[in-house]
């Protein structure tokens, strides 16, 4: 088999020019400014005291390998913006909090997915008992790939230093994920030691431009069986575009990795990313897939958080739908509602409100939108038939205390609403189970036992895992659970997120 023929180097040249010259991602530092953080008032950060900054300032990122406890210890967040204290994780077992950390659901109630990203983005000590292998950093770095935040994971893994063996794997998959594996492979092919593939060794001395000995390596890989498929042949065909005419590209395998991803891109045989870890939905936001692949990712991942809403709804409104049907029809809702707004047109306001909460309700994106619109509708002049609706979006925002102040309650429950999102449920009458689990959690003024030994140990993260852990896995139900969870987050000084917590069970439970 035959490899780099003239117009093949043209060829391969050209993609990659093309893709360097694509829309850059949003950095990881705009995910940090624009994303919203989860730790208010803790009591290692008094309430009294303003804010430590306006923004999250992270500096430029210098790849450097570091021993593993000092890699374990990296962040983006650092105590005086979480208010966490740095020995978070100190006096906790290694094993523990991987054990946690690898059971944090796939799509966590907002107000509590938004605590975990603080805490795997929080810079604190390292568990006294880590090992050389940095396995604490990397399952904090697998817990975001899993929620799709690929942006910050990849903050994290280049801050710790990627170029070394037990990083590598993370900084590699994430980059190609990102669209920005440049680096990655520039290490790798400084130091291959720091990978046992093949495939990528391959890959990324081609993409140092050096096609030569990538396929003198993809020869010895092949002659010697190093190469299991599909990666032969996506390799093959990547290093030599015109076998494309000979060679079919080979059905998508039932594991695809990043780099499988980018190689079927490559060959211009790019795979959906509907049906693959949320993390590869990163992948149709680099300025290479079509609006509709953009908006049904953008979607996904901002169902965890991964995009911020303002990114989504920059998305929606970039252009007229072009079509109807299925997210059409979501474009066409979110654009009358915005245009809406933006008139001050109380009749359009009636008409479109109930048709784009019907949209955010269909993809659980209902805290998104609330966010995106909250603001205005407090301010609006609304008609009556959607004032009862506008009330409980807006409480599902950041903005809740505003809107229990500026707009009123339609019914008892919308009377409890208000009292919680003050921080005094106590001041109304619970109007079901749920709601009285939530006052009596809100009337404890300590953590329940088994959360306060941990935090006597000094393992504070294990306890507010713990206690998140429970609020989650108790949504929608009037467990004790819900009751424990919410008194021991309030306890550590994580009020803001109990009332999020609490008001997004509450009120999507009984939304319409």
């Amino acid at each position: 088999m035959s490899f780099l023929k003239p117009s093949s180097l043209v060829v391969v040249a050209t993609f990659w020019a093309v893709q360097g010259a694509a829309q850059a991602p949003l950095s990881a530092i705009d995910w940090l400014d624009e994303a919203d953080t989860a730790v208010r008032g803790s009591p290692y950060a008094p309430q009294t005291e303003p804010p430590a900054a306006d923004r999250v300032e992270t500096p430029d990122v210098v790849v450097t390998a570091l021993d593993a406890p000092r890699a374990d210890a990296v962040g983006l967040l650092p105590s005086s913006t979480t208010g966490l204290p740095g020995t978070l994780w100190r006096d906790s077992s290694e094993a523990a909090l991987l054990q946690r950390l690898r059971a944090l659901p796939e799509v966590p109630l907002p107000a509590v997915q938004a605590l975990y990203y603080t805490l795997l983005l929080a810079e604190a000590e390292a568990p006294t008992d880590s090992g050389p292998s940095a396995q604490f950093l990397s399952a904090r770095i697998a817990a975001l790939r899993r929620f799709g935040a690929v942006e910050p994971a990849l903050a994290l893994v280049e801050r710790a230093g990627g170029a070394t063996p037990e990083l590598f794997e993370h900084w590699f998959d994430l980059a190609l994920l990102n669209g920005s594996e440049e680096a990655a492979c520039a290490a790798l092919s400084t130091e291959p030691h720091l990978s046992d593939s093949l495939a990528a060794r391959i890959y990324c001395t081609a993409r140092q431009g050096d096609w030569d000995t990538a396929a003198l390596t993809y020869h010895g890989a092949t002659a010697t069986g190093g190469l299991p498929e599909p990666d032969a042949t996506l390799l093959a065909l990547f290093l030599d575009p015109s076998l494309i005419e000979e060679i079919a590209p080979p059905d998508p395998p039932a594991r695809v990795t990043p780099l499988r991803f980018r190689l079927f891109e490559a060959i211009g045989a790019p795979l959906p990313t509907r049906n693959l870890p949320r993390a590869f939905a990163m992948a149709d936001l680099r300025g290479t897939a079509g609006w509709k692949a953009e908006l049904e990712a953008a979607e996904r991942l901002a169902r965890t958080g991964a995009v911020p809403g303002a990114r989504l709804l920059g998305l929606y409104t970039a252009r007229d739908p072009a079509a109807s049907g299925g997210v059409w029809d979501r474009v066409a809702a979110v654009q009358a509602l915005d245009r809406a707004l933006s008139r001050g047109d109380p009749a359009a306001i009636g008409r479109s409100l109930p048709d784009a909460w019907r949209a955010a309700r269909a993809l659980q994106l209902e805290t998104v939108y609330a966010e995106l619109f909250a603001e205005r509708l407090i301010e609006a002049d609304l008609p009556p038939e959607v004032a009862a609706q506008a009330f409980d979006i807006a409480l599902l925002s950041s903005r809740y205390e505003t809107a229990a102040q500026s707009l009123a309650p339609d019914d008892a429950r919308q009377d409890f609403a208000a009292a919680l999102a003050r921080g005094t449920p106590s001041e109304a009458t619970p109007t079901g189970p749920v709601a009285e689990a939530i006052a009596r959690g809100f009337a404890r003024s300590a953590a329940t036992p088994e959360h306060q030994t941990l935090i006597d140990e000094g393992r504070l993260g294990e306890a507010i895992l713990d206690a998140a852990r429970e609020l989650d896995q108790s949504a929608g139900s009037a467990r004790d659970t819900l009751s424990e969870a919410l008194a021991t987050l309030r306890a550590v000084g994580l009020e803001d997120t109990a009332r999020r917590a609490a008001l997004q069970i509450l009120l999507l439970e009984r939304l319409n």
